[in-house]
């Protein structure tokens, strides 16, 4: 089966102008990546639509959803906070990216796609319930894990997120469940946004234990992270047996990102890709779904998405190999 991509020209009209971190050129440098690197060629574009409202109010607030429908009507800059930049074609984009990943998902569990990455904007593991922060408006991974659970009736997904700032908003739409483990690998948040996602941060009521944060210290580089997939992520997600592993896949934590302090190599992420990616073979049928999170230093970026990529299509040769 091939691997999906979610991919398309409308996740540019998303304006963030050119000194916002989330601009349209993180996805132009993906682009011509996916072009020059041959990769577009081995990869099935997944159609976009427009997410239907009923999807996002399972994540989110309806009064959140009018807020943001204003914002962008009536060319409001930015919703919530001045980080989270609108236009005019914010909230039609940000719905397309959610539908984007909500087909993935549903190609994947009827066997159409192995698995599949969404290069999408604007991002979306910040966004709460009521509000936006960081870039991000839909929480694009939560929906997808809600809806995975509400139309296919899967009772266990896995979320892992190693971008370098805590997903803030994941975790707090789930921390009180038991049917969604997350898994989240950031930068201390004593020295990082959004100042969350401490150790100690492991759920609430019957969710306890589904929470695992496992803060970075500054300059941590890959033998840090292979520590900690060794010591903790690995056996987290052998013990709890997920049936489809999301994603959250940002590449802020490399050495030359102007929003991190980590020093992942673009080895380190692939590292990270294949070991994730793998263990979903053998737990939950290769069901992946990876969603672009942050990453805002081009070359790293790129480099960081063509390895996952490539990880997503090795992972396709091996299982027709067995």
């Amino acid at each position: 089966m091939p691997t999906g991509l979610v991919h398309d020209s409308v996740f540019l009209r998303h304006v963030t102008g050119p000194k916002h971190p989330e601009r349209v050129e993180r996805l132009q440098a993906i682009d011509t990546m996916l072009s020059q690197s041959g990769l577009m060629d081995q990869l099935v574009v997944v159609p976009l639509h427009t997410v239907s409202e009923k999807w996002l109010l399972v994540m989110h607030d309806k009064n959140y959803l009018h807020r943001i429908h204003a914002a962008c009507s009536y060319g409001v800059p930015y919703v919530d906070v001045p980080d989270s930049v609108v236009c005019r074609a914010s909230e039609l984009v940000a719905k397309q990216a959610v539908g984007g990943c909500l087909t993935a998902a549903s190609k994947v569990m009827a066997g159409e796609l192995s698995n599949a990455f969404c290069a999408l904007r604007p991002p979306g593991h910040h966004a709460e319930r009521d509000r936006s922060m960081g870039f991000c408006l839909f929480n694009n991974i939560a929906i997808t894990a809600e809806y995975l659970i509400k139309e296919h009736g899967l009772e266990r997904i896995a979320i892992v997120d190693f971008d370098a700032h805590h997903g803030n908003g994941t975790q707090h739409l789930f921390e009180d469940r038991s049917d969604v483990l997350f898994i989240s690998l950031h930068e201390d948040p004593m020295t990082q946004y959004p100042e969350t996602g401490f150790a100690n941060e492991t759920g609430k009521g019957i969710g306890t234990g589904y929470t695992l944060n496992i803060p970075m210290p500054v300059g941590s580089e890959d033998a840090v992270y292979l520590k900690a997939f060794n010591q903790q992520v690995l056996p987290r997600l052998r013990e709890y047996q997920p049936q489809f592993l999301l994603i959250s896949a940002g590449f802020d934590a490399a050495p030359d990102d102007p929003l991190g302090h980590l020093c992942v190599s673009t080895q380190g992420f692939g590292w990270m890709s294949e070991q994730l990616i793998e263990l979903a073979g053998v737990l939950c049928k290769g069901r992946v779904v990876s969603m672009l999170e942050g990453g805002y230093d081009l070359p790293s970026l790129t480099a960081g998405v063509q390895v996952h990529i490539e990880a997503l299509l090795h992972a396709n040769v091996c299982s027709a190999n067995v």
